[in-house]
């Protein structure tokens, strides 16, 4: 199997709008079916039936799968047949496999041609599953998906996709599925839209058309098209990522930052800022917060300055990440809170983690990921380079480790769940130069001669560095020169090999391995 199945997704528009949009988050978003599959959903216009019947047939031959969903209603009529029975009659012209889902039991009251349709069903006996709920239908469908795929490709997934598919379901938020009409597509930010298209889709910025830019949101369910009007509008997904100011529709899309002075919160912080923008650009404005509000001490790196993070971005963009794409949404009071304090940052998202993961699973790190928030998590992973589904909180542990500092603390207070980086404190030392490069403090730097710096940048250059180097460079007795080594092993910046006339001398992380040029 080379190109992606396409999954032709049918039903009646108004009624399974939120039926219509879990299938294609899930198709988009659970790790084994989209590498193998992409939904395909035709949004028409009842206004003209016969033209939208025409442009549902046509996008259906494309297709290699259908998946049919029928509820109580039977939809647009072109003559005396509904588009979506007119839809599954071509599948069954085209051979292609059927997928039927049916919402709710048998005893529930349908309209007449929705019933001469599963009769219809019967008949022809096509495997259908019944569902009571978008949780129950994502689980059939993902089964009835994977089936096909190991049937006719013998393609399977993972033990632990499928261990995590089943997770993600069962702690997918209905939230971000939402197909409100608050937010126009020409209301929210093409340019976040554009950079989030051009990362997924590895292509330039510059190179998306207007239409392509379009269809690449519509596809991960961030954008939806009104099929009466015609009109495109913000999924509950696409206000949290793409709109200029979320929290105009949901209150609870902001980030509160505050920085203290001391190691207790106070009435009176000495910065603070309410974040309210596209959640990708918020989550860097809260870094910018934070790298206003922390230290940065100097080091000379191979003699030159360079500033250091009091804490590991990487680390922290990634709990920001974390508390936007995971929060309960549902939860409309309470905003993610930045706090800063002058021995610790702590970040915290409303809601508890999802189970069944938990907070000693999290604090081990074993455990397997799952998502309340799919399609944020997909969204957000392409704008922060971070997996959407991954071990985050291992990366997050062995950032801090590799900067000097304790792990962070995972903890849940008040229904909040709390990532808080513990920081070096008074001991501002503690903070290691990336890379383990050479280390030269202030306090050594300011020991140095010129003579002596110059030194020190040809051993790291050429790796290591001889008495006669010295002498034949600066024109200077042997005893100086040896003075100069002397001095440098004793700040312990060099590191002396071999004895005699062959001694020289490395810098202190290199290896010794080359041979040297006898004096």
């Amino acid at each position: 199997m080379t190109a992606k199945l396409r999954i032709f997704v049918s039903s009646v528009q108004k009624e399974l709008e939120d039926e219509r949009a879990i299938v294609q988050n899930l198709v988009n978003t659970d790790a084994f079916l989209s590498a193998h599959c992409v939904p395909v959903l035709y949004e028409f216009e009842p206004a003209s039936p016969t033209a939208a019947l025409e442009g549902c047939l046509k996008a259906l031959d494309a297709c290699d799968v259908y998946v049919l969903i029928v509820g109580v209603e039977y939809g647009t009529l072109v003559g005396d047949v509904s588009i979506t029975r007119a839809e599954y009659r071509r599948a069954k012209e085209r051979s292609l496999p059927v997928l039927a889902f049916i919402k709710g039991d048998r005893g529930l009251e349908r309209e007449e041609g929705t019933l001469d349709l599963l009769a219809e069903l019967e008949t022809d006996g096509p495997t259908y599953k019944r569902f009571g709920n978008v949780v129950e239908l994502q689980k059939e469908v993902r089964a009835a998906l994977v089936h096909l795929l190991g049937d006719r490709f013998s393609i399977a997934p993972t033990s632990d996709e499928n261990v995590i598919a089943e997770q993600t379901i069962e702690a997918t938020s209905a939230f971000e599925s939402q197909r409100l009409d608050r937010l126009r597509w020409q209301d929210l930010d093409h340019d976040v839209a554009r950079r989030l298209i051009a990362v997924a889709d590895g292509r330039d910025e510059r190179g998306l058309s207007e239409e392509e830019l379009l269809a690449g949101v519509s596809a991960r369910g961030l954008v939806w098209r009104e099929p009466i009007s015609g009109d495109y509008y913000a999924t509950a997904a696409g206000i949290v990522i793409l709109a200029k100011d979320p929290s105009m529709v949901f209150p609870q899309c902001r980030i509160l930052a505050d920085a203290y002075r001391s190691t207790e919160p106070d009435g009176d912080p000495r910065d603070h800022e309410d974040i309210r923008a596209p959640m990708p650009l918020a989550i860097e404005r809260a870094l910018q917060f934070i790298d206003r509000n922390t230290r940065h001490p100097m080091r000379i790196v191979r003699l030159d300055r360079v500033r250091l993070d009091e804490y590991p971005v990487d680390g922290l963009r990634e709990a920001l990440v974390n508390a936007v794409a995971h929060r309960q949404y549902e939860d409309a009071g309470r905003k993610i809170m930045l706090e800063i304090f002058a021995d610790r940052v702590a970040i915290l998202s409303p809601g508890l983690p999802p189970g069944p993961i938990t907070l000693a699973r999290l604090r081990s790190g074993r455990y397997r990921p799952c998502s309340r928030n799919p399609v944020l998590a997909q969204s957000l992973s392409y704008f922060h380079r971070i997996e959407e589904r991954g071990s985050g909180f291992r990366r997050m542990r062995d950032q801090m480790l590799d900067h000097g500092l304790d792990p962070p603390v995972l903890s849940t207070d008040m229904g909040y769940f709390e990532v808080m980086f513990p920081g070096p404190a008074d001991n501002i030392e503690r903070i290691r130069v990336p890379d383990g490069r050479l280390l030269v403090t202030p306090a050594i730097e300011a020991q140095l001669t010129d003579r002596q710096k110059s030194i020190v940048l040809h051993t790291l250059e050429t790796g290591f560095v001889t008495r006669r180097w010295c002498v034949e460079e600066f024109r200077v007795a042997k005893d100086t020169a040896g003075r100069d080594l002397k001095s440098l092993t004793n700040l312990g910046l060099l590191v002396p090999e071999g004895k005699g006339r062959a001694v020289r001398y490395l810098p202190r992380e290199v290896s010794q391995t080359t041979e040297a040029p006898r004096e």
